[in-house]
């Protein structure tokens, strides 16, 4: 069954086509990475699924129900959380001030356990108490993971999370994702392909604000149409 789907979806801004009569589908408990050369049109299409920009026309179902018309809080509460690829944490409060806030957006209170239970999660139950500023910028990104875990979402969409990570910080970012709950979906926007390759169990190809292939990590490898606009011998 699809958790999330969308039937035409297409944003012009000014006349100029961001994306163009998207159809996709993401079945439910998948990670499927979304990958593609810089302006294909990846951010606009998370951010059409995200509620964070209006498409120009088409449609964006999600667990059945046509979810359009709605702004990106009520998304948030039908269960899609979405990472920015800046970070967006408070920096101002506590790592664990930020996840209680997180928690209390969708579940209407920052239990105390769920907050516990986020930070050992994201392993940054010794940092509870530490201002999310003073962070280094591979902790911001754990937080702001966190923050997503802390809304129990049955989507979510994790745009650019290892950027800017130093190699370590990127296997423990590998390593979370793969000790989450089986149910949850993951949309993975990145270009780090190592990344791509070990998480994904299926990738989608953006160019040109379309589709231009879908399939397995090995298939997708494989695709020369994939290797002549993105891949190359670089990622290969």
């Amino acid at each position: 069954m699809s958790l999330l789907s969308t039937r035409g979806l297409t944003k012009s801004y000014a006349g100029v086509t961001a994306n163009s009569d998207i159809d996709f589908d993401l079945p439910m408990g998948q990670t499927r990475a979304l990958i593609g050369p810089n302006g294909a049109g990846k951010s606009t299409f998370v951010g059409m699924i995200s509620g964070r920009i209006e498409a120009t026309s088409g449609t964006v179902s999600f667990a059945g129900e046509d979810i359009s018309p709605l702004p990106a809080h009520k998304r948030i509460a039908k269960g899609i959380a979405y990472t920015f690829q800046i970070t967006s944490v408070f920096g101002g409060l506590s790592v664990a001030e930020n996840i209680a806030l997180a928690a209390r957006r969708q579940l209407g209170t920052a239990a105390p356990a769920k907050v516990a239970e986020v930070l050992e999660q994201v392993s940054l139950a010794d940092r509870a108490d530490q201002t999310a500023r003073d962070l280094s910028y591979g902790h911001q990104r754990i937080l702001e993971i966190g923050m997503g875990l802390a809304q129990n979402p049955r989507l979510f969409i994790l745009d650019e999370p290892t950027q800017g990570l130093a190699e370590a910080e990127i296997d423990a970012f590998k390593a979370l994702i793969r000790a989450l709950d089986p149910a949850t979906t993951i949309l993975l926007i990145e270009h780090n392909m190592s990344v791509v390759m070990d998480l994904a169990e299926a990738i989608t190809v953006l160019d040109q604000g379309r589709i231009l292939a879908e399939g397995t990590p090995a298939e997708i490898h494989s695709n020369a149409d994939v290797q002549s606009v993105y891949l190359g011998t670089e990622h290969a």
